[in-house]
């Protein structure tokens, strides 16, 4: 066999040779994994599972109401150019942006009641095979 070059050697310290080693063991997977045991999980209020798309809802819709005003304002008063120009540039802005978020939430909300249905799904699948289970022997 030939031997390679010293420059297409790539010896232990570079960032090349890094990217090649795995990074966490496979026991060290399982416990940084996210997935929740069926065992320790709590049960949730409606409030903790759908808390963050209301705030963001919430935050959206106060956004979307300050960009009504300010393009009601700019449309209504008569101010120096410079003003008017400044705000008919940011009540738009703050209405998409508004608009954006809200619909950001209103989408996160199916999203989340999918997501519950599969884990009470799962659980009812995983308590009836170890129901079998015992119940068979």
């Amino acid at each position: 066999m030939e031997a390679l070059p010293k420059a297409l050697e790539i010896d232990e310290k570079s960032p090349e040779s890094k990217d090649l080693l795995p990074s966490q063991t496979a026991s060290s997977l399982c416990i940084s994994s996210r997935s929740e045991s069926v065992w320790t999980e709590a049960p949730r209020s409606n409030w903790e599972i759908y808390r963050k798309p209301i705030v963001i809802m919430s935050v959206g819709g106060a956004i979307l109401l300050f960009g009504v005003a300010i393009t009601c304002l700019a449309y209504t008063l008569s101010l120096g150019e410079m003003s008017l120009k400044v705000l008919k540039m940011t009540g738009p802005a703050f209405l998409s942006l508004g608009l954006m978020m809200m619909v950001c939430g209103l989408v996160w909300v199916p999203i989340i009641k999918k997501k519950q249905k599969q884990k009470q799904k799962q659980k009812s699948m995983f308590f009836q095979s170890l129901k079998s289970f015992f119940l068979n022997r």
